[in-house]
């Protein structure tokens, strides 16, 4: 009788309210048969860190197509990977200009109906000083919230605009400039998320320009609270890159940010993004 051999997830809490590091074998984790599991916890747990992959381009867009499916990256050729780098070989100047606003912190595809369910990225090559990205758990942040606060906040809505997220590094920008973001237009979005599993979390970041029905002095302070105590212990997780690594997060229900470093570095890495599926609600 032969005996088949089940692959198992093997991870480790980093952080108790956020972040698990992966210990399986990138044979392991290219096989498929851990797809569930890693999926149900990168939900569970917001960022997955996978230490020493040194995935090629072609193993990681593999295994993001294996986690649900790759959605079109943002880089001019329209493919699967794309460099997030200042470097002026890997990017042309429209696009390091939006990655500028990647030093602050925000959920991607805010603009989107359906935002991107999750990014990975690979380390290339590391900064000369600083460098890390830093994460926080919006699910955690949220459960943990008094039940009165809660109550002040569900149901509140948010306008979100592109425009508002370029002030943040570039605050004295040209007529030109602010007509071109502004272009991209706004969308209103639930400061709370409820989720087809029924949990919810808090959509927060730099792109979020007022609380409906709020004046503009309450609004700050509603969207800067909540940022404050999502991004504060124990919801709060950054990594410290070393070439080869790869870390995964949960863009429905995490924050991120790049932390200051050398533009002139050649800091590289490569990103890859699952397809969503869950509209704002």
């Amino acid at each position: 009788m032969s005996v088949t051999e089940i692959t198992r997830l093997h991870a480790e809490a980093i952080k108790p309210r956020i972040g698990s590091r992966i210990l399986n074998t990138k044979e392991e984790l290219l096989s498929g048969e851990l797809t569930d599991a890693i999926n149900d916890l990168l939900e569970q747990r917001g960022v997955l860190v996978f230490k020493q992959l040194h995935f090629t381009d072609e193993e990681q867009i593999r295994f993001t197509n294996l986690l649900g499916g790759n959605a079109t990256e943002i880089g001019a050729d329209g493919g699967a990977i794309f460099s997030i780098s200042l470097d002026r070989k890997e990017n042309g100047k429209e696009v390091i200009e939006y990655l500028k606003g990647s030093l602050y912190w925000h959920i991607d595809g805010t603009m989107n109906p359906v935002p991107v369910r999750g990014s990975m990225l690979t380390s290339k090559v590391l900064p000369t000083w600083g460098g890390n990205t830093e994460f926080a758990n919006c699910y955690a942040a949220y459960d943990d919230l008094p039940d009165a606060a809660k109550a002040e906040i569900d149901g509140l809505k948010v306008v979100h605009a592109m425009w508002v997220s370029q002030l943040y590094h570039c605050p004295e920008p040209t007529l030109e400039q602010l007509n071109d973001w502004q272009a991209k237009g706004t969308q209103e979005l639930p400061l709370v998320w409820n989720h087809e599993t029924g949990r919810k979390s808090l959509v927060l970041g730099n792109t979020a320009r007022n609380v409906v029905g709020k004046d503009l002095e309450e609004s700050a302070r509603i969207l800067h609270g909540l940022r404050e105590h999502a991004t504060s212990e124990p919801y709060h997780y950054s990594h410290e890159w070393e070439v080869g690594d790869t870390v995964m997060w949960d863009n429905t229900g995490t924050l991120h940010r790049a932390m200051p470093y050398d533009p002139d570095c050649g800091r590289l890495l490569r990103r890859t993004i699952l397809q969503g599926a869950e509209p704002f609600n």
